[in-house]
């Protein structure tokens, strides 16, 4: 399942499981990989320098009409530094310009409240995970996902991705198996798979998960929705 693509500047490592060092390598992985473009650096060097207007572009960016695999890779690595997403109507609401609805608060105070029963605080916790102003810890976490047929996944640990945007990046998951936010949820809420490497934060829960009753799963939804970037809609505000 493809991952977002904006707010890359923040990010420590790409793709899912963190092999890529470098946004720079990131985008060029795709003309290799035989699922993707299955192509090679040299053949779209190729092709690019016999294309008139790239050269003219290539010889604008970087002084030489030169084309390079490494040139590629830092035109793309700069295109996308500039992909940010910063004024959802989250953004809005947080600095006074407009209100959330009664539902998106009640979203929101469950996503940032602990799940300790000791201290009957019964909240979603998502926010050890999903905090802060880029809404990930750009971290690695097993969140308990029951591991499919014919997939090497041993080691079951994935990066965070960003919620920011998240109404408009269905499916979800590394592999792609929820096609909802309301199947994200649930996922959450009752079908969490224990293993010996399930992120401690999902551990401390109940067997199955968080037990979200259906008003709050609803709530947890609205918020997220608050999370969307007019600017990635194709409109503005």
């Amino acid at each position: 399942n493809s991952m977002p693509l904006f707010n890359l500047a923040w990010k420590k490592r790409f793709s899912w499981d963190g092999r890529v060092p470098s946004l720079r390598d990131q985008a060029l992985l795709p003309i290799t990989n035989h699922i993707e473009f299955d192509n090679s650096i040299e053949t779209v060097v190729h092709k690019i320098s016999k294309d008139k207007k790239y050269k003219s572009l290539f010889s604008k960016a970087f002084n030489d009409d030169a084309v390079t695999g490494e040139k590629i890779g830092l035109a793309l690595e700069n295109y996308l530094l500039t992909l940010t997403s910063y004024d959802s109507k989250f953004d809005r609401a947080m600095s006074g310009k407009l209100e959330m609805t009664e539902i998106e608060k009640r979203g929101f105070e469950l996503f940032m409240t602990e799940y300790e029963p000791r201290l009957a605080s019964f909240g979603a916790d998502c926010f050890h995970c999903h905090g802060g102003a880029l809404f990930t810890d750009n971290e690695f976490h097993d969140n308990g996902l029951k591991p499919k047929k014919l997939r090497n996944e041993e080691n079951r640990i994935f990066s965070t991705p960003s919620l920011r945007n998240v109404e408009l990046t269905a499916p979800y998951m590394h592999d792609g198996r929820f096609k909802t936010l309301e199947e994200v949820v649930s996922h959450y809420t009752s079908s969490v798979h224990r293993s010996e490497t399930l992120d401690p934060n999902l551990a401390k829960h109940p067997v199955q998960g968080i037990q979200l009753n259906e008003l709050d799963q609803k709530a947890i939804v609205a918020f997220l929705k608050t999370l969307t970037d007019p600017q990635f809609q194709g409109t503005s505000p």
